[in-house]
């Protein structure tokens, strides 16, 4: 999972650096293409066996949030920082816990619903809402991390009826489709090496993060490696100081340190239920 995290800042580095030359419904359809690649080699080698679903509209459904969720973090990271972005990311496991409390019934106890709003109001740390630092865009990658973590919950619905490679299959496809529908009206044709290169980098590294998410969950339970999740903040925070000249300010860490941890406490309750 850290090794993904490493992936996807880089990927996430990389978009934010094409936006400025593509538009970002092509930097984002161009970012599915490792995955979607990996998915048609998979099924030259195993055969269509594992797109056989038996709730097939929600993995349509999961491949539609997926390519909006996507979409929406493109567009925002061409406005803001790209470690402001990651961190306000973080809150996903925060919707988890309240879609599973209110969409599949999970239990939720006070404490945990205590560490929600806490990790709430540090994403409002980081935006500052009503101040000059605030932008639009900021809204749109709360809404990705919104609809991330309804892919989540789809995942967990699916997980007992449907394989992992199926789920992965259709979120691929059905992403890749969608979003290739609007590139005739988008579509810039890269000219330089520079371009090329950047853009196979990105989806090469896009599709194996998703493999090494994939792996580590087979590996291990959700709740074990999902903190790792976190460590995307060095590499965002790093990038964003080498490439983007951007340094995060005090607020910045105090939001992302209260979303962080209420997070891994809410990651640590779920460990300890599981124990029970």
């Amino acid at each position: 999972m850290a090794l993904a995290m490493f992936c996807f800042a880089i990927v996430d580095t990389i978009a934010k650096v094409l936006t400025d030359s593509f538009h970002p419904l092509q930097v984002v359809w161009m970012r599915q293409l490792g995955l979607a690649a990996g998915i048609i080699i998979y099924f030259l080698f195993k055969g269509t066996r594992d797109l056989k679903s038996s709730k097939l509209h929600l993995q349509i459904f999961r491949g539609i949030a997926a390519a909006l969720s996507a979409t929406l973090f493109i567009f925002g990271i061409a406005h803001v920082a790209i470690t402001d972005a990651a961190a306000i990311t973080f809150v996903a496991p925060l919707f988890v816990t309240v879609l599973g409390a209110t969409i599949l019934g999970e239990a939720v106890g006070i404490r945990r619903w205590i560490a929600v709003c806490v990790g709430f109001l540090g994403t409002l740390v980081i935006v500052r809402p009503g101040l000059e630092s605030f932008h639009p865009a900021h809204l749109l990658i709360f809404i990705a991390a919104f609809l991330f973590a309804v892919r989540q919950i789809i995942s967990r619905y699916l997980s007992d009826s449907d394989k992992t490679a199926t789920t992965v299959a259709y979120t691929a496809l059905v992403s890749f489709c969608i979003l290739g529908v609007f590139q005739p009206a988008v579509w810039n044709s890269p000219s330089s090496s520079l371009h090329i290169g950047l853009i196979i980098l990105m989806a090469i590294l896009g599709g194996i993060g998703e493999f090494f998410v994939i792996k580590s969950l087979e590996l291990a339970p959700s709740v074990t490696v999902a903190p790792m999740h976190y460590t995307l903040i060095i590499w965002t925070s790093l990038y964003g100081y080498l490439i983007f000249d951007q340094i995060p300010d005090q607020f910045f860490w105090v939001g992302a340190g209260m979303i962080i941890m209420s997070g891994l406490y809410i990651l640590g309750r779920e460990k300890r239920k599981k124990k029970i």
